[in-house]
């Protein structure tokens, strides 16, 4: 396709950028009020009263849960073999993609790998002794290694839909529906309170895969950075007013006539609710817009969409390693956004068992971050005109590193210095999101766009493995969440070394993409 072409193609696409904007606006009620806000207390509060019913308040559970009750007569060396097992198999798939961004042969293949972790973890997940304290980020890292299997698979077949609109509406009223299904988290029931999440996760990430690559067929190049932090920005400003009214329905829930635990789950309703309806307006306002035409892939149009999909992943895979800094850019986003997603879904836990501030405090807070990072991401979007995405973003991870080790020192109830963090929180949040998307966006093939953005997304919103498993251990082994949350520096830092090895320009052009004004 000529330059001239692909211009002519984005001023025909123009006109779904406002459609397009408001699937943040849809979906980020959902992560801020259930992901952030409010599943990591109230899970808490289901697991604990499950493993020690009438516990006092303030006292200390010992009494571990687990997935399966059978379990616990099981010898500790079961579940001890398979998180090693799933520790080594994580490690070993970590290098052999760095092996295959480099071209080095290994006796092993990356997706040979996938079956035996995929079968340690549930070993792991069957038998491993849960603290009740950690099964929220547990929750959050079995729905992460689920996401990392199945949204190639979406990707792929994404890139073959005709209506890519219709695919996002799929997607986004399954998870919107199982959001809805946590109204119904009582009692005991940590274990379904556990798998609505997971099925709420999945599918939020399926329809990002849509969403994401959606920005590659309506955006040029040089407009990326812009429309992608318009979106991000619109999604915390209605994150933020929904977040805004449930802070008062829990705060004071005399208000509708219910207690603090109706109050919960009504919030949590609302933010499901919140989800599905407003997904009408891209999926309406987007229609008419086409995916890739199958002659553009690289299989024949006659294989069909499944063993189509199927062929075309892989090929991904096989390609992958011609894409150099497309990998070690989508290494060092496994690694820097595993930290910001573990920062963001477990600060409402932090601050509710470490630093003990009240759940009307906790929501008021984010509900600050929220509006703050609404200006974040202009900003943000603005200084990438000038300094270049991939600087902007190194400059964004020296932040959230500030951020993890203030946390670390903060005092107990000490509420002023608490806000001035979710200040800078705020600040980077949504520049530090929005940019990654639309940089990782240009180092994608085009027509193959969502099936690179799955891989993308298989480390994006709520679906962290790595951080949200150290997290947890951390403080498992510990029994605090200081170190747990200081322990998440290392993914801050890990991902600026892996970011500055990323030849951007050199990347855009191996991708065969335009180059935009600033690199």
């Amino acid at each position: 396709m000529t330059t001239q072409s692909m211009t002519d193609a984005y001023a025909d696409t123009a006109r779904y950028h406002r459609p397009w904007y408001w699937y943040d606006w849809a979906n980020s009620a959902f992560v801020t009020t259930v992901g952030t806000v409010l599943f990591g207390p109230y899970l808490t509060t289901v697991a604990r009263e499950a493993a020690c019913p009438g516990l006092a308040s303030g006292a200390r559970c010992t009494t571990d849960l687990y997935v399966v009750p059978a379990a616990s007569g099981l010898p500790g060396w079961v579940p001890g073999t398979a998180m090693a097992a799933v520790v080594v198999l994580l490690l070993a798939l970590v290098l052999s993609l760095v092996a295959y961004a480099r071209d080095t042969p290994l006796p092993y293949r990356p997706a040979g790998l996938v079956l035996p972790l995929a079968a340690a973890t549930v070993l792991l997940v069957l038998t491993a002794p849960l603290d009740p304290g950690s099964v929220a980020p547990y929750t959050i890292t079995l729905a992460t290694v689920v996401s990392a299997v199945l949204l190639v698979f979406v990707g792929a077949i994404t890139d073959r839909t005709a209506r890519p609109a219709r695919l996002l509406g799929i997607f986004a009223w399954v998870g919107s529906a199982a959001g809805i299904g946590l109204f119904f988290l009582t009692g005991g029931g940590w274990r379904y309170g556990a798998a609505m999440m997971i099925i709420a996760s999945i599918s939020l990430g399926a329809s990002l895969v849509v969403y994401d690559a959606i920005l590659c067929r309506i955006a040029r190049p040089d407009d990326r950075d812009k429309v992608s932090s318009r979106g991000w920005a619109l999604g915390y400003l209605g994150g933020g007013l929904l977040l805004a009214v449930n802070l008062v329905i829990v705060s004071k829930p005399s208000l509708i006539g219910v207690d603090t635990g109706m109050a919960v789950r009504v919030s949590l309703l609302s933010a499901g609710l919140w989800w599905a309806g407003f997904t009408l307006i891209p999926v309406l306002g987007m229609w008419n817009l086409r995916g890739a035409a199958a002659t553009t892939l690289t299989d024949a149009p006659q294989a069909g969409i499944v063993r189509g999909s199927l062929t075309q992943l892989g090929h991904t895979f096989r390609d992958l390693r011609a894409y150099p800094n497309t990998l070690l850019f989508l290494l060092a986003y496994l690694f820097f956004n595993d930290g910001i997603q573990t920062v963001i879904s477990s600060s409402s836990l932090y601050g509710a068992e470490q630093l003990k501030f009240g759940q009307s405090q906790l929501i008021a807070l984010i509900l600050m971050v929220q509006f703050v990072a609404f200006g974040g991401a202009l900003l943000f979007g603005w200084l990438a005109g000038r300094w270049g995405a991939w600087r902007t973003i190194l400059r964004s991870l020296v932040g959230w590193s500030v951020i993890v080790v203030a946390a670390f020192f903060l005092p107990e109830k000490a509420f002023v210095p608490f806000v001035a963090l979710g200040v800078l929180i705020g600040i980077v949040l949504g520049g530090s999101q929005a940019l990654s998307r639309s940089l990782f966006s240009q180092l994608v093939p085009r027509a193959r766009e969502a099936e690179f953005f799955a891989f993308y997304q298989a480390m994006e919103r709520g679906t962290s493995w790595f951080g949200a498993l150290t997290f947890g251990l951390v403080h498992q082994l510990t029994d605090s969440y200081r170190p747990a949350i200081v322990a998440l520096i290392v993914f801050f830092v890990l991902g600026y070394v892996v970011l500055r090895r990323v030849d951007v320009r050199q990347g855009i052009l191996d991708a065969g993409n335009e180059l935009p004004r600033v690199v």
